[in-house]
């Protein structure tokens, strides 16, 4: 390889490493503007592809009838615009936020509109640049007489990387502020490289003075061709999102876990396009190599159903933890994919003008976004994941049977129907006979009451022997009714996440929970008799699923109960009404979006929603989260809500914080006086008022002793959903016996006597 074709591969591939940088950051900043749902992300993937498509199909306008002697100058320009955009990425989801917060109070039906209005503002000249830089990379590709399956390849294997370099290294590092000045940063480095590095001597002519020759054996009508890419970009994004929703419930609905899943895709795709020569030498029709890909996605969807039953959640060294996981989805995955992969550089190859090759980039990438709705809005719900992954093996494989010859690969043609027939008889009953993930936590045999796979996250509801219950979210046991099996310290705490702030209050008449789980928390809340009660959860079939749940006494029957299905965060943004109690429960505080419900904007947020003396009370899981993490949180916690103490529950050790709108909880005076609630009437409750004192731990100066040991968590550091990477090499420890040790020490140097706590 000459030296010049050197350098061009390392500007596509530091290219791609930006591009899926980029990518990640504008998915982030819309979960942060928008909340976090399946419709922001669809939305966010939507603007995304389709900018590239319009960017695509212009500059292939473009360049139709110009010469074009340096097209790395228009590759430099097309870069610099990525990274100068990219520097406004804050204000302009900034703004995106305002609008929507005046926009949904002023009418909430023109909230969809103001939506996709603010993001195609924010996102569209990067966008529009992403895609327009794939003709001017088939340009490239001549001039310097390279493959563009090779550069297609080197672009797709830097985004393998980028997407572990912000997960791992930019974010935990710099943030997503200094994360978006170091990606602009690559951007413009490579638009000076490519400004001032000389490019071979030779003219490219118009697309009506290029060469038209195309290799026959391997060559389709344009019509064919089109039919391939979009069927392929179709099927890629289908199978994402079905097989993803497998491996997060192995794994976990982390950050870090779906960066691995998403780069060992893309490592699979760009492999497949580097080998494009060698599968046009070995294959004569890419109608065999459809009909494999569709075989290999038959086969491996039975492994993909199973993978929860031998993956590993737990190590020592986070590290290996995710090599592992990296190892396994590039195993699982990786061939089927990697066959699909092919298709669309081997078309591209075989096009020589930047028009053909715009309005196939074009169409894959609008196929795309298709397949990514189709899949989750459609074919998920209807049919579950394996079967979504058999259709889209079905449809791949007949559409390669279709395009072979008739008396070609008569084997591979009947290896289509057996491999089908393998996949039913090894289907693993996901979704009604088991869920997928919940075998991990070895409660025994399990009955599934119900399962619902939405277009965000899969929901189920399981029951042991003795009738204990668990609701399940992408494998994760996320609350659960008590039983043998289940023991009483899974819901005790969720009851006292209500109780709490309701009994600490004079006269609670509005109050607030954000996430639903089982229903405890809010029923609890219910018993304190508050005028209204509104519940907000982002996933609306667990309001569905609360009838499983006795525990909850039908509280979404009362005509006080409110249920709302909306992102907590976007709530808290978007309403108007002042609650004399907001208690919350997300989901553990490392997965993917719910730093959006730790973080100190948040909290801002949530003391504007409180009445003067109102309470608000946050879940702190000491057996989930770090020392630090721990530590953290209670000091974003108590930077807004200075007079916040911290509650153990007895039953659980669970920590509760707690704190106050207007700062004055002075919890010696508040105990001394006795609890407001205690004197409300007759209210069942599970601890004695004196239990309940006993029961907190720390005040507000013991509290910010503790909390001295982490830092405040942001928005912008994301800390929770992104701290893995400075702690890749570290071994983990027992994260409740390291939180309690902590807290011993605190309350033994404590010098405040008397208290009863």
């Amino acid at each position: 390889m000459k030296y010049t074709s050197v350098t061009l591969y390392v500007l596509i591939l530091c290219s791609g490493i930006a591009a899926l940088s980029w990518e990640a950051i504008w998915q982030l900043k819309s979960s942060l503007a928008l909340g976090v749902s399946a419709w922001g992300t669809a939305l966010t993937i939507s603007v995304t592809m389709g900018g590239m498509c319009i960017g695509a199909l212009l500059m292939g306008r473009a360049l139709k009838d110009i010469k074009v002697s340096r097209p790395l100058r228009i590759y430099a320009v097309i870069e610099l615009l990525v990274g100068l955009a990219g520097l406004n990425v804050g204000f302009l989801f900034g703004f995106v936020e305002n609008i929507d917060t005046w926009v949904y109070a002023y009418s909430p039906r023109f909230a969809t509109l103001a939506h996709i209005t603010g993001i195609a503002l924010s996102l569209g000249v990067p966008t529009l640049c992403l895609g327009a830089s794939l003709p001017v990379i088939g340009l490239l590709s001549k001039q310097f007489r390279t493959s563009l399956a090779y550069l297609y390849a080197v672009n797709t294997l830097g985004a393998a990387s980028g997407v572990m370099i912000v997960a791992f290294v930019l974010i935990p590092l710099l943030g997503v502020s200094g994360s978006v000045q170091c990606v602009a940063a690559l951007n413009i480095m490579v638009a000076l490289i490519a400004w001032f590095y000389p490019s071979p001597a030779q003219e490219l002519g118009s697309e009506a003075d290029q060469s038209a020759a195309i290799n026959s054996t391997n060559m389709l009508s344009f019509r064919m061709s089109v039919f391939v890419v979009m069927l392929t970009g179709f099927i890629t994004f289908v199978l994402e999102v079905a097989w993803f929703r497998a491996l997060t419930a192995a794994f976990m609905s982390t950050s870090e876990a779906f960066a691995v899943m998403l780069s060992s895709t893309l490592l699979a795709l760009g492999i497949g396009a580097w080998l494009v020569p060698i599968f046009k030498r070995i294959f004569s029709s890419i109608g065999t190599v459809l009909l494999i890909s569709g075989i290999l996605i038959l086969i491996a969807t039975p492994i993909v159903e199973r993978v929860d039953l031998f993956v590993d959640t737990k190590s020592d060294m986070p590290l290996w933890l995710f090599v592992q996981w990296y190892a396994l989805c590039t195993y699982v995955i990786g061939l089927p994919v990697l066959f699909i992969g092919v298709a669309l550089p081997w078309i591209l190859e075989s096009q020589h003008r930047p028009k053909e090759w715009s309005r196939l980039y074009a169409l894959n990438a609008f196929a795309g976004v298709v397949g990514a709705i189709c899949s989750a809005w459609i074919f998920l719900p209807l049919l579950g994941f394996a079967k979504t992954a058999w259709l889209a093996g079905g449809l791949i494989g007949v559409a390669g049977v279709v395009i072979i010859p008739c008396s070609k690969s008569l084997f591979l043609k009947l290896a289509l129907p057996c491999a089908f027939a393998f996949a039913l008889c090894l289907e693993s009953g996901a979704g009604h006979m088991r869920v997928l993930g919940e075998s991990k936590y070895g409660f025994g045999e399990a009955t599934v009451l119900a399962s619902y796979e939405g277009p965000d996250v899969t929901t189920s509801v399981v029951q042991y022997k003795d009738k204990s219950k668990i609701l399940i979210v992408d494998g994760f046991v996320a609350t659960a009714q008590a039983g043998e099996y289940v023991g009483q310290h899974f819901e005790h705490y969720m009851q006292w996440m209500g109780h709490l702030p309701m009994a600490m209050h004079d006269a609670p008449k509005q109050a607030l929970v954000i996430c639903m789980g089982t229903g405890q928390t809010a029923n609890a809340v219910r018993l304190e008799n508050p005028d209204n009660l509104d519940v907000v959860d982002i996933n609306k079939n667990i309001f569905k699923m609360a009838h499983h749940f006795e525990s909850n006494n039908a509280v979404l029957q009362d005509p006080r109960v409110r249920s709302i299905v909306m992102d907590g965060r976007a709530y808290m943004r978007r309403t108007r009404k002042i609650y004399d109690v907001i208690t919350l429960e997300p989901m553990p505080p490392n997965f993917a979006g719910v730093n959006a419900l730790y973080s100190k904007e948040f909290y801002v947020m949530a003391k504007q929603k409180l009445s003067a003396q109102g309470y608000i009370a946050q879940w702190l899981p000491f057996h989930l989260v770090s020392v630090e993490y721990g530590a953290s949180i209670a000091r974003t916690f108590q930077d807004v809500f200075p007079d916040a103490v911290l509650w153990i529950d007895p039953q659980s050790t669970t920590g509760i914080l707690l704190g106050s709108a207007d700062g004055g909880l002075d919890l010696d005076a508040k105990l001394s006086g006795g609890i407001p609630g205690y004197g409300r009437g007759d209210i069942q409750r599970t601890l004695t008022e004196e239990q309940l004192a006993n029961a907190f731990l720390l005040n507000a100066q013991e509290l910010a002793q503790y909390a001295s040991e982490g830092k405040v968590i942001t928005d912008d550091n994301q800390m929770l959903s992104y701290g893995v990477g400075p702690r890749m090499f570290r071994k983990t420890i027992d994260r409740n016996q390291q939180n309690y040790d902590l807290l011993e020490q605190v309350k033994q140097t404590s010098n405040r006597t008397g208290s009863g706590l």
